[in-house]
């Protein structure tokens, strides 16, 4: 492929897209009960170091990738391991993104319909944006980071009337440990998981950028998922938020302004689905790199469709309801991928220090 540079804007809109977007419809933090908004404030600063660690990484590997960093730091045989693991790993992660918008469709709205049309209609999507190139969907990411600012605003000023502050009182009442267990799914779901872009990222405009993109992504998501998690718990309240799949669409059946403005759930499926074109595309595109790295191509275009298939086949059979989904999601998700999104990534920084250290990078 042709080398693909992309500008400060479009890295931080991509980043805030992939962390929000997919999640809109959740609430995220829900362990810490009413003490969710604490425990969202602690992640930010849990996940911060993790951040300046991926940036570290692009600084000391300009116009190189995660998969490129392997093989530098531990040679041909344990690369290319490390390539086959993280391959899978972002391989299976973009079927489960795509599992989730199957399930919400299929939920929410066409119930008739099989999970499958969704799939494939939001897979091939896909598909076409990673062909277009991490370019393309940046100028894509920046226009729909505008949409999905302004519909998030709206619905939550349009909420503010049926908000209960209440709701989020006690402070502390559980104590601090629901706290940090809250703040450890939020780090994991979604805030770590922006070590995709340490797959994605290779040319951006300036050595010193990545710092800039990672930072401010992070904190404009953070600040867009603090948003959308306790408005969320403001009108529907702990309870009601914990046994829906879907709050943040159950929230918005509830604006209602003098029985003219209603029924805007569907801004909410808008944004959702924004976000998650984003989230897949990025996930696809890493998935794609890693393939032609493991088999020594230079060009990832000619197996996007066939890696697409196999995503797409795999988000079929791989849960037997929603109910299986959330179950994994909530029980198994962050232990099972740690090793993907913090220890690996240390151990390679560590690594990639001491090559430099050495003068060998």
């Amino acid at each position: 492929m042709n080398k693909e540079v992309i500008s400060d804007k479009q890295g931080i809109a991509m980043i805030i897209l992939f962390l929000s977007g997919s999640t809109s419809i959740f609430v995220t933090g829900l362990d810490a009960k009413k003490d969710l908004w604490i425990a969202i404030i602690l992640a930010i600063f849990m996940v911060l170091p993790m951040i300046i660690l991926f940036a570290r990484l692009h600084y000391i590997f300009p116009g190189k990738d995660l998969f490129d960093i392997f093989e530098i730091c531990f040679g041909k045989l344990i690369g290319k391991i490390m390539m086959i693991i993280f391959t899978w790993y972002t391989f299976y992660w973009a079927a489960d993104v795509l599992n989730n918008y199957g399930f919400f469709i299929r939920t929410v709205s066409l119930t008739k319909t099989p999970k499958i049309i969704y799939i494939i209609i939001l897979g091939i999507l896909c598909a076409w944006g990673t062909k277009a190139g991490i370019e393309v969907l940046g100028k894509w990411a920046e226009l729909f980071l505008i949409i999905f600012i302004i519909s998030i605003c709206a619905i939550v000023s349009m909420l503010i009337p049926n908000m209960n502050f209440h709701n989020i009182e006690p402070i502390l009442y559980d104590g601090v440990r629901p706290v940090f267990k809250g703040a450890y799914s939020v780090f994991t779901q979604p805030f770590v998981q922006t070590v995709a872009f340490t797959m994605t990222f290779t040319n951006l405009k300036r050595k010193k950028s990545s710092y800039k993109v990672y930072i401010v992504g992070l904190f404009l998501g953070a600040i867009l998922t603090f948003m959308i998690s306790v408005t969320n718990i403001l009108v529907i309240g702990i309870n009601e938020a914990t046994n829906a799949y879907y709050p943040s669409y159950v929230t918005a059946t509830r604006i209602n302004i003098r029985d003219f403005i209603q029924r805007l759930e569907v801004i909410i499926a808008i944004i959702f689905t924004l976000g998650g074109f984003i989230k897949i595309s990025i996930l696809l595109l890493c998935t794609c790199k890693g393939m032609t790295k493991i088999f020594g191509c230079k060009d990832y275009g000619f197996i996007i469709i066939p890696i697409t298939l196999l995503i797409v086949n795999l988000a079929y059979f791989q849960y037997d309801s929603v109910q299986h989904y959330f179950q994994f999601n909530t029980e198994i998700w962050a232990d099972y991928f740690l090793p993907f999104q913090v220890i690996l990534p240390v151990i390679i920084w560590i690594a990639a220090e001491i090559k430099k250290k050495l003068g060998k990078v």
